[in-house]
């Protein structure tokens, strides 16, 4: 079975889609109506702008959701069996699926970087990688924490991403470290996506998410927040809301896409980050690139 994965922040790079808007008429129409919907140039940005221009949440976002759709709409035999996004990777995997239109979609990625970027402001805080611990002693050790401090990302066994306060991660970091972690590396983020404090942004997404329409997919979607296959868009809807304050459940994801009989994973949106997790967590598993 065929289980095609959509990316989230931090795979973007300049130049992102331009083969794609030269090469495909459908792809094209998709990146013309992303410029005339969020009300500028993003495809202009993504072509030829700069690393820093790129980065900037209100950007990073609706760009890379852009490339992943526009991939799978002009890929070969896209006939998913299952499909599932990493954090932002969510609602590209929705729209590749029927589940929403790519209007809607691009609406509510927006909407959503855009909440995103004030909580931030408003809260400032930050994320960190940690390698070479088992999940459990991470959360032990978050826990254990007074300022505010979570696992955010169960990316592969091994590799957590945590979020929280600057001063909960930088005591955490501390703390990792003493307890045999290879590596504990703050990340270069603009604050603690998948944690508590993201609370603001998930209220403002809510109310979006609440009035657009979610229709019956073409497959189910494994979803972050529990890592399991839904089909009901009532259901997806509400996992949708709680996305941004709760953990993204990967590897979990990942787990049970093989346990249901996924035997090939292919990528769709810039780069390559997730064969790389799936490989990590999956041995067996063939991984490759949407054509």
């Amino acid at each position: 079975m065929k289980a095609y994965v959509f990316p989230g922040q931090g795979s973007q790079f300049v130049g992102m889609g331009k083969d794609l808007y030269e090469q495909h008429e459908e792809a094209k129409q998709l990146f013309d109506k992303a410029n005339e919907i969020l009300g500028f140039n993003i495809t202009e940005i993504m072509f030829n702008g700069t690393d820093e221009e790129l980065k900037q949440t209100r950007v990073t976002q609706p760009a890379i959701f852009l490339h992943s759709v526009a991939q799978a709409a002009v890929a070969k035999d896209f006939a998913p069996d299952m499909v599932a996004g990493h954090s932002l990777g969510e609602f590209s995997a929705l729209v590749a699926s029927k589940v929403l239109s790519f209007e809607d979609g691009l609406r509510l990625v927006y909407k959503r970087a855009m909440a995103m970027q004030m909580a931030c402001e408003a809260n400032p805080s930050t994320m960190a990688a940690i390698l070479g611990l088992p999940d459990e002693k991470v959360e032990e050790v978050c826990a254990s924490v007074e300022d505010t401090v979570v696992a955010a990302n169960y990316n592969c066994p091994g590799q957590l991403v945590i979020s929280g306060s600057n001063r909960g991660i930088e005591i955490a970091c501390e703390k990792l470290k003493e307890a045999g972690a290879k590596r504990a590396l703050p990340l270069p983020v603009g604050g603690a996506f998948h944690s508590p404090l993201m609370k603001p942004a998930e209220v403002e997404l809510a109310k979006a998410i609440e009035e657009t329409t979610f229709s019956e997919g073409i497959c189910p979607i494994y979803q972050n927040v529990d890592a399991m296959p839904h089909t009901d868009p009532a259901e997806i809807k509400q996992n949708l809301i709680h996305q941004l304050t709760a953990p993204v459940r990967w590897t979990q994801s990942v787990q049970q896409m093989v346990a249901d009989g996924a035997t090939h994973f292919v990528e769709c949106g810039p780069g390559k980050v997730l064969q790389g997790l799936v490989k990590k967590i999956e041995r067996t598993a063939e991984v490759s690139s949407a054509e």
